[in-house]
């Protein structure tokens, strides 16, 4: 297991009208305040994914060292 935390993401709310600005940046910002405890970078996508249920347009992130 690796430990990742998100340092950018956008996510696609492209298609709902129901989120707000302020939700949408409450999901971000929960994101990027989380250490993930991950297999690989490609279980972080999965993890976010299924955290939040968005898709992720792009992300970047940074191995945190313990």
């Amino acid at each position: 297991m690796m430990q990742l935390q998100v340092t950018n993401i956008r996510f696609d709310f492209d298609g709902d009208d129901d989120i707000t600005d302020d939700e949408k940046i409450d999901i971000t910002d929960e994101i990027t305040n989380t250490i993930w405890d991950v297999i690989d970078e490609d279980d972080l996508v999965e993890e976010i994914t299924c955290a939040t249920g968005w898709c992720i347009e792009s992300i970047d992130y940074r191995h945190v060292l313990v």
